[in-house]
């Protein structure tokens, strides 16, 4: 199959998902490693241009291996918009079953090792569903493909030829709740290597040589992926100090509300007006600390709601430092989809919770 081909067929797979919800959330953000294996679907590869002591032999057949297993780790990074990249290293075992020629099979021995890296790129969809997040992706590289004591009807070898190789990814991966940044993953692979091998090997004590075809292969794996570096959880609230009996009472703290649009953190039109008119108040005001602090609603994951609060309050702490705030006076907080203005279950977009509230005291 060609690499369009094998493109084609995992565009066609994560249609439904990507027409249903072109809006993306990704889960991973930064650096992440990834481990997985499963079985490995081998499919049969074709021998031609046989020579034998130097003379071609016209003979053509094909290679037949049993099905086996492989492994694959990476290290990645997560852009935060859905797109991902990643350096891949694998490792792909089975055994070979038969020879076939002339509708003749010939017994076959040995096996075939397949090894190398790919540089991969994928996409990351969000469906709404907090627990499951479908992905797409391809990547190309090179691959080292070793006949291991392959052997049948007097011809032997034992080499090792690379070649360029491409691969097709469907997966879905699957957030551990009790472990931050960890998730299952659940995949089909298609891996192809982009030309054929010439082997040299021995046909009854005499040099021989053959091609071996195109290769490609089908993997169902499964795997672990785990982002390296985890939000800083949520400072608690502050507890006000109570306030001595002889003393007056304070002035009552000034709130300002700056809402966003879903996804978002970069401010409207709406929102820098009402910065500004915070920032002018704290100057006229006698104000000592500009609390400015980031929420979300429970739409996407904890982890990614709580990186999006944070991004939220530094663009509202910026703002006012524009607007003539000194840096000193601001405390910026993040709590995520904690702390709702509008209680509501999980997965809900609602509006009001997208904010930074600003407190001037």
């Amino acid at each position: 199959m060609k690499l369009r081909l094998a493109l084609l067929a995992a565009t066609v797979l994560a249609a439904p998902l990507a027409l249903s919800h072109a809006a993306s959330a990704q889960p991973v953000t930064g650096p992440y490693v990834s481990l997985g294996g499963g079985f490995n679907i081998e499919s049969s590869q074709k021998s031609k241009d046989i020579y034998v002591n130097g003379a071609g032999t016209g003979q053509w057949g094909r290679i037949v291996a049993k099905n086996g297993y492989d492994v694959d780790a990476s290290v990645g990074y997560g852009f935060g918009n859905g797109f991902r990249a990643e350096i891949e290293g694998d490792l792909i075992h089975d055994k070979f079953n038969k020879g076939k020629a002339d509708l003749v099979d010939y017994y076959t021995s040995g096996s075939e090792r397949r090894y190398g890296a790919f540089v991969n790129g994928l996409y990351d969809f969000d469906i709404g569903l907090p627990f499951l997040f479908p992905y797409v992706g391809a990547g190309v590289g090179w691959q080292e493909d070793n006949f291991h004591h392959f052997g049948t009807d007097g011809f032997f070898a034992s080499k090792t030829k690379g070649s360029l190789a491409y691969q097709g990814i469907v997966g879905v991966s699957y957030p551990v709740a009790y472990v931050p940044g960890l998730s299952a993953t659940l995949e089909y692979r298609y891996v192809a290597l982009a030309r054929s091998r010439k082997y040299n090997g021995s046909f009854d004590g005499l040099p021989a040589t053959f091609k071996a075809g195109n290769e490609a292969n089908s993997e169902v794996n499964i795997g672990l992926r785990y982002q390296l570096f985890q939000p800083v959880p949520p400072a608690p609230a502050p507890t006000p100090a109570p306030a001595p009996v002889a003393a007056p009472a304070p002035a009552p703290a000034k709130t300002y509300l700056v809402f966003f649009d879903w996804d978002k953190y970069n401010l409207t039109p709406r929102a820098t007006q009402i910065i500004a008119q915070a920032a002018s108040d704290s100057h006229t005001n006698n104000v000592t600390t500009i609390n400015v602090s980031g929420y979300t609603d429970t739409s996407g994951t904890p982890d990614y709601n709580q990186g999006l609060s944070e991004r939220r309050a530094q663009a509202v702490a910026a703002q006012l430092v524009t607007d003539g705030v000194s840096q000193s006076e601001i405390e910026i907080h993040a709590y995520g989809e904690t702390h709702l203005l509008v209680p509501t279950g999980p997965g809900v977009r609602e509006p009001q919770n997208r904010r930074v509230e600003i407190v001037l005291d």
